[in-house]
């Protein structure tokens, strides 16, 4: 996964595309034929821009310095009926999870969300006629043909939303980054500072008989994130796009554990009010710190109706457990 200043998740481009070329008004002449009938072929359609989603991709810092996308036009037709070459598309290739929005109107045109998928972003333009499509009984050699139709030209939002199983939701140092090191391979910053992690980190989470699925550590949320502060929702739309919700607070917490989870619902809700739909549990982290007494005493502080698992990733407490739940919630 990028890190840093290398992770994009938003970029705004000019994309233009080909003109189409124009049609032939060509006439049929050889030795024996000093004018003959129409034979002029059609122009040929202008390149498109087009998105491509691939799996290689995890963030859009190929196109930061990219501001104006351009295909290439048709070209004319020929004659003998022969139609003008098709202009070079233009294929921008994205990660999955990004949308394409009018700059505009703000209008979602479509998501990139399977690798290999291709959509055309902007249409190329269409080719001319060439004059053989003209002639009728009244008009055996018409002189004319169609110009090309002109390509488009639009502003466009490129917005990357993360796509993962399983998103990791938690205060700044709740255990997240360490969790998603030890159940993956992937390798995030660790520290005992906020923020450690600025962007998202995705792993690959080895589960049971081969099974895997995607988990996503999203970077810290602090009480009034919705509103933009610290972090913002810069990095709350990427928790749109997991399935799951996975909760995390540390057994060390100054609040409750329903007070610091509440919070965070709501930092959520606030942000998008369909999140509360999502399918979520809690993971009361570093419990390696607590005995079995003081575990059963925060128990009864737990919100209710929400699945939970004490944890510790430093002594791999519950951490199977842990992906069975995951595991059941993904599947349920």
């Amino acid at each position: 996964m990028a890190q840093g200043s290398n992770f994009v998740d938003y970029v705004k481009v000019c994309c233009r595309s080909g003109h189409g070329g124009a049609g032939s008004a060509h006439l049929h002449r050889d030795k024996h034929t000093a004018t003959g009938g129409p034979d002029g072929g059609d122009g040929g359609r202008g390149g498109h821009i087009i998105l491509k989603g691939t799996t290689n991709l995890w963030t859009l810092l190929h196109l930061k310095y990219r501001k104006h996308i351009i295909a290439s036009n048709g070209e004319s037709g020929g004659s003998s009926l022969r139609t003008g070459a098709t202009g070079r598309d233009e294929i921008l290739e994205v990660p999955l999870g990004t949308i394409a929005k009018d700059a505009e109107t703000g209008e979602v045109l479509f998501d990139i969300t399977e690798d290999g998928e291709t959509r055309i972003l902007v249409p190329g333009g269409k080719g001319g006629l060439g004059n053989w499509h003209f002639k009728s009984p009244t008009q055996q050699t018409p002189r004319f043909s169609q110009p090309g139709l002109p390509g488009k030209e639009q502003w466009m939002i490129l917005e990357l939303k993360v796509l993962a199983d399983v998103g990791l939701v938690g205060f700044p140092n709740a255990g997240k980054s360490t969790l998603l090191s030890v159940v993956s391979a992937a390798k995030p910053e660790i520290a005992n500072y906020p923020f450690t992690t600025l962007v998202p980190n995705l792993g690959m989470v080895s589960y049971r008989d081969n099974r895997s699925f995607v988990m996503a550590d999203i970077p810290g949320i602090i009480e009034g994130a919705s509103e933009g502060k610290g972090l913002g929702y810069r990095f709350l739309r990427h928790i749109e796009r997991n399935s799951v919700l996975l909760f995390m607070v540390p057994a060390d917490t100054d609040r409750t554990i329903r007070e610091e989870y509440a919070i965070l619902l709501n930092e959520l809700t606030a942000y998008n009010p369909e999140l509360a739909d999502k399918p979520k549990l809690l993971a009361i982290t570093k419990s390696d710190m607590l005995d079995d007494e003081l575990e059963k005493e925060m128990e009864l502080e737990l919100p209710e109706n929400v699945p939970y698992i004490f944890i510790s990733s430093v002594t791999g407490k519950n951490i199977l457990p842990l992906k069975d739940m995951i595991w059941k919630a993904i599947n349920s």
